[in-house]
């Protein structure tokens, strides 16, 4: 299985773009099995917290998962 892990700082913005965009081009290559994708932050304070809202409206005009559903 390969590894992917998109990292910025707080993990609210781009790395969960990133991975959500990354997730659909793997699903719709039919890779899902083949690849682990995750995002991760550099630093811990926004733990818990979800993507940024206006990572979330960029992501909406994309035809891609929502990062709601990453970090």
């Amino acid at each position: 299985m390969m590894r992917v892990l998109f990292v910025c700082l707080g993990n609210i913005c781009r790395s969960p773009m990133a991975e959500g965009l990354f997730r659909e081009l793997v699903t719709r290559k039919g890779l899902d099995e083949l690849i682990e994708i995750d995002s991760a932050g550099t630093h811990g304070y926004h733990i818990g917290e979800p993507p940024d809202e206006r990572a979330c409206r960029t992501m909406a005009g994309q035809r891609t998962r929502d990062p709601q559903g990453t970090r």
